[in-house]
């Protein structure tokens, strides 16, 4: 009788040297896109190009811009980059100098869509269905045909243009209730056209939107799909339609990896970030008179749910065993035993966001020795300061960063 032979798979070490699509990254750690607050009138500051150099000279192997819109009405924030020629040079700055710390650097592109702040753009927002945003007080138009190609151009331009800007990786926003993954959501899209209705339908404009981004960059840049798992909501998308999407994705080769998300910025903030809700910080933040409105029926919008370590893997296993994609695992990943778990669960990548926030050198003290803890208490209260420069509030800035927070230090590469 002969023996039977086992063979096991060793899993990756997160800290050594991997490739993503054509780039060569010096480890699988990536900054998660968090909205940085930091650029001014569109266009690049140093303190924008401090902040990521911070995370470079720290050890991550990539760094994620966000967000860069990929049209000036896609804009969830007035002084939002977009992919207009006055901002190209400072891009290259800020790609340059994050190169030279060895890191590579990616582009979060994308349209707000709903989300979208149109008071600050001073042009409407757009959604798949006309849809009343609570936040800005104002209705987003339904985007015509015309308009869905023209959006779908403006991602392949975007994503041409990050390569001239010398980005290493795009990362496509396909997530939370923004533009494309509003069209995804059958709360949010009640078309009757061939975007609306059915699955396939509605997961017609990100298909497309993929393809016309692969067909622009061909593999001269790496490509992320950002997507929800669920949107945290009753009656939007969920698991169960987001298995077939990211298949359908796979099988059009638009993509080199995927990262999976959860949770609405129009319908539940919260869900994707986990632990504490800082009710009160956002009002602080907020004009009038919704400052009023957040004081007195805040904890009904901005929900708050328990944090754990590793807390969107149980739901993005279930991706995992659907596709043979590369995988970025987000959502919790802290310190060394949550980086292992991700590699043995199958996933390639992993991204940092609030404990990169806390602790910019976290991974350099990680390599220097695995044991290390984050310090990260999953307060949240950084989300509110994406208003004024996105940082943790527990940490004296001056120990953090040479940049002046929030305060344009005058535009690069002009």
């Amino acid at each position: 009788m002969t023996p039977t032979t086992t063979t096991t798979t060793t899993p990756p070490d997160p800290l050594a040297p991997a490739k993503l699509g054509p780039v060569q990254l010096r480890n699988r750690v990536v900054k998660a896109a968090t909205y940085e607050g930091l650029s001014h009138q569109g266009r690049v500051t140093q303190d924008l190009v401090d902040f990521h150099v911070g995370y470079a000279k720290g050890g991550v192997g990539m760094t994620t811009v966000a967000y860069c819109a990929v049209a000036k009405e896609g804009r969830t924030d007035r002084h939002q980059i977009y992919w207009a020629d006055e901002a190209l040079p400072g891009l290259r700055v800020l790609t340059d100098a994050v190169h030279a710390e060895g890191a590579a650097i990616s582009a979060q592109i994308g349209h707000g869509g709903p989300v979208a702040n149109p008071k600050g753009n001073g042009l409407p927002a757009l959604a798949p269905s006309r849809y009343f945003h609570k936040t800005t007080l104002s209705f987003a138009q339904e985007i015509d045909h015309a308009g869905i190609e023209r959006v779908k151009r403006a991602h392949a331009d975007a994503a041409v243009r990050a390569i001239e800007c010398g980005f290493d990786a795009i990362e496509v926003h396909l997530g939370h209730n923004y533009l494309i993954s509003s069209f995804l959501s059958p709360k949010l899209n009640h078309r009757t056209d061939k975007y609306g209705g059915s699955l396939e339908n509605r997961a017609r404009l990100a298909r497309d939107t993929m393809r016309a981004v692969r067909d622009a960059v061909g593999d001269r840049i790496a490509v992320i799909v950002k997507m929800n798992m669920d949107d945290g909501a009753p009656g939007g998308f969920w698991l169960d339609e987001a298995i077939p999407v990211t298949q359908w994705l796979e099988a059009d080769g638009t993509c080199d990896a995927l990262e999976m998300t959860a949770g609405s910025s129009l319908l539940n903030p919260m869900y994707l970030f986990k632990g504490d809700a800082p009710v009160r910080e956002f009002a602080a933040v907020m004009p009038q008179p919704l400052r009023l409105g957040v004081q007195a029926v805040g904890k009904r919008f901005i929900r708050e749910y328990p944090y754990r370590d590793a807390f969107l893997l149980e739901d993005a296993r279930q991706i995992r065993a659907a596709v043979k994609l590369p995988m970025v695992l987000l959502g919790g990943i802290t310190d060394r035993a949550s980086m292992d778990l991700a590699m043995r669960e199958g996933f390639q990548y992993v991204a940092m966001g609030r404990a990169l926030l806390r602790e910019p050198d976290l991974v350099n003290r990680i390599a220097a020795e695995p044991g290390t803890p984050s310090l990260c208490i999953h307060c949240n209260k950084c989300m509110p300061t994406n208003f004024t420069g996105t940082r943790c509030v527990l940490v004296d800035r001056t120990t953090t960063r040479s940049a002046d927070w929030g305060q344009p230090a005058g535009y690069v590469g002009s």
